[in-house]
């Protein structure tokens, strides 16, 4: 009877994991805050910056693939530290660049590559092996602590930066996740239970004789190359894809100019995003319930709907209350998308293979992410508006809506021919 009661090692994984999880998307998320006090203290165009997100945002997506391979091979706990590390360092070294390479170099290349090992790849790789019931509403919370990320880090970015200048708000990202976050991660995040004699939060049965050393089936694995001739593959990283480009490239990082250039003070702005956030936190554990009740396909498609009309919306706000109002619809669907589409490619590919499948996937997110950032940035510098981005991203949300309803959910194992030969385990 003790033994029942007690919390069961995936929660505590789980918790460790929301935290790296909400430092590594908050810092990647605050590039936005710093445009316009780069422009003025270096005079550097939008369309410049621009390419700095849109470099960021391909490195952080070109990560995806390689940090779910290596946790899937490895082990999420050492991929998700040493990433922890290079996104500090690239943090740290952004406070004192004086150039714009340095930018792309410190910014656009090292934060983009540490924040990416500490993603929806890695993520989903941790859930997926811990997590064999309620799977949707664990992705939901993983979900949530990204936007946690989001309400806390951008606000505090737009602080410091107002009263200490955006050099020190850098630094202190930097130093606080080396010092506070990276020891949580390494201290509490375990790659497998069947390691230390346990089985996934759900799993029923007796529990499994696993050492450390022990194979995992390739048969049990799906590679790219063979999840790629399932048109189920190319649905869920196109709709990721279109995700990434109407979050992530155009709102995440134009919206804070659009704002200001529309008469919204930055605190204005930053606390539109900050609602956001909070939002999320909502939308993403709702989604994760949802998905766990009423399947995945509905929502997924609804979600990308509604996020086509708040960005048509986004057009016609002109004062506080109406850019809280598209903050909180928004909010409501913007990591959504999460739970759906992760337990989707857990259910069609099996667990031991979504780590590298959701990197791929959300590479495409990131593909859709710098094409967004940089096209919005190169249409700013024509029209001198955002208006024919933000409806650019709401044909592309109606577009996702029909993808996701094609998305056929059904296990692909039973038409593959199983082989015997084993991969090495995680260590």
């Amino acid at each position: 009877m003790i033994e029942s009661r007690r919390i069961h090692p995936a929660w505590v994984v789980l918790g460790a994991l929301a935290v790296c999880m909400l430092a590594s998307s908050g810092l990647r998320a605050v590039f936005g805050v710093y445009i316009k006090p780069m422009e003025a203290e270096f005079g550097w165009s939008r369309s410049a910056l621009s390419g700095v997100a849109a470099v960021s945002l391909l490195f952080l997506g070109a990560m995806g693939p390689l940090a779910g391979r290596l946790a899937d091979r490895w082990g999420p706990r050492r991929v998700i530290g040493v990433s922890l590390i290079v996104l500090a360092v690239g943090a740290i070294g952004s406070a004192f660049i004086q150039s714009l390479w340095q930018l792309y170099l410190m910014t656009g290349i090292l934060m983009a590559v540490g924040a990416g090992g500490v993603a929806m790849s890695t993520g989903a790789a941790v859930v997926a092996r811990w997590f064999d019931a309620r799977r949707g509403l664990v992705m939901g919370l993983v979900g949530g602590a990204m936007s946690a990320g989001q309400l806390v880090v951008i606000p505090l970015a737009a602080a410091l930066t107002f009263w200490f200048g955006w050099r020190t708000s850098f630094l202190t990202f930097g130093v606080l996740l080396l010092l506070l976050v990276l020891p949580i991660g390494v201290l509490f995040i375990r790659n497998a239970p069947e390691q230390h004699g346990g089985r996934p939060y759900g799993a029923s049965g007796p529990l499994p004789a696993m050492a450390p050393t022990t194979t995992i089936p390739k048969a049990e694995r799906v590679s790219v190359v063979e999840a790629a001739r399932f048109p189920q593959f190319w649905l869920l990283l196109g709709t990721f894809f279109v995700c990434g480009y109407t979050s992530s490239g155009i709102v995440l990082t134009h919206f804070m100019p659009h704002a200001i250039e529309h008469n919204f003070s930055e605190f204005q702005a930053a606390t539109a995003l900050g609602v956001v956030g909070a939002m999320n936190i909502v939308g993403t554990i709702g989604s994760g319930w949802l998905c766990d009740h009423f399947g995945r396909r509905g929502p997924l498609a609804t979600y990308y709907f509604v996020r086509g009309i708040s960005l048509l919306y986004l057009l016609y706000v002109h004062d506080v209350p109406s850019l809280h109002l598209w903050a909180a619809v928004f909010g409501l669907n913007w990591i959504s998308t999460i739970p759906p589409t992760t337990t989707l490619t857990a259910n069609i590919f099996g667990r031991f293979s979504v780590g590298e499948l959701s990197g791929w996937i959300f590479f495409g997110h990131q593909v859709g992410s710098a094409l967004g950032a940089a096209l919005a940035g190169w249409l700013y510098e024509w029209a001198g508006n955002y208006n024919a981005a933000f409806v650019s991203a709401a044909f592309l949300a109606f577009l996702a809506t029909g993808m996701a309803m094609a998305i056929r959910e059904e296990p692909i194992h039973a038409r593959r021919t199983p082989s015997a030969t084993p991969e090495p385990a995680v260590s």
